[in-house]
């Protein structure tokens, strides 16, 4: 798919503490916690790149000093960071602070997802959907059967025009959140301030009607513990 990119730079979410992935994140930040031998930051970082996607701003808090020496000494992309070391600010917060930073739209990542492609890149996938007349976000959704490792109920129900959402109590929802959405600006209007998670955005999107999933062709993987580890390093081995 030859889709011209929505944008040209992502914020990527890399200053949470990481306690899921104790006690790996006890003396390092999840961020730089390896898989298949690569930093989780880096898997995130490397998608941007082979996408052409040549900016990026990178958020921290916990071993801020890491984070920021390690994506400091990438070639590519661009980074710029987000200092959160004061405060931890949150998924919401944090793209709040980071706003004057990045374009609109811009692709949001977090850094503790991994992917394989499928017939098109994840951004160009989300660029081919797009629609801002329409959308305040739109989110990267994943079905059960290629959720590499995932074992929860799920996240959103999704419309036949894409709109999503959330799962109704005692139901199991068809789609989680990949940790990869493009976002408008108009998203972040009049947004609390200090730390808040982006579910505030999205719950306010979801009732206007605004906020949007597109089916992911590729296969997914959620690293949010340990254990999940070794799982995904071995479907990763297996292409």
């Amino acid at each position: 798919m030859n889709t011209r990119l929505a944008s040209d730079a992502a914020m990527v979410l890399a200053a949470g503490l990481g306690t899921r992935m104790r006690p790996l994140t006890d003396d390092r930040p999840k961020p730089l916690v390896e898989v298949a031998g690569k930093a989780l930051v880096d898997h995130a970082l490397d998608r941007l790149v082979e996408a052409g996607v040549a900016r990026a701003v990178v958020n921290v808090h916990h071993f801020g000093d890491a984070v920021e020496a390690h994506v400091k000494g990438r070639s590519a992309p661009a980074v710029t960071m987000s200092d959160e070391r004061d405060l931890l600010l949150e998924t919401g917060g944090g793209m709040v602070r980071a706003a004057d930073l990045l374009p609109d739209p811009f692709f949001c990542v977090n850094s503790d997802n991994v992917w394989l492609d499928g017939p098109t890149d994840a951004f160009r996938q989300l660029s081919a959907a797009w629609n801002p007349e329409r959308m305040d976000a739109l989110l990267l959704v994943v079905p059960h059967v290629r959720a590499g490792n995932f074992r929860g109920k799920g996240d959103f129900h999704m419309d036949g025009r894409g709109r999503l959402t959330r799962r109704r109590s005692g139901r199991i929802a068809p789609f989680i959140f990949t940790g990869v959405q493009l976002v408008s600006k108009r998203l972040l209007r009049d947004a609390p301030q200090g730390p808040f998670s982006t579910n505030v955005l999205w719950d306010r999107a979801i009732e206007e009607g605004r906020l949007y999933g597109t089916a992911f062709h590729g296969v997914w993987f959620e690293v949010g513990d340990p254990g999940a580890i070794a799982l995904t390093e071995a479907a990763l081995a297996g292409g």
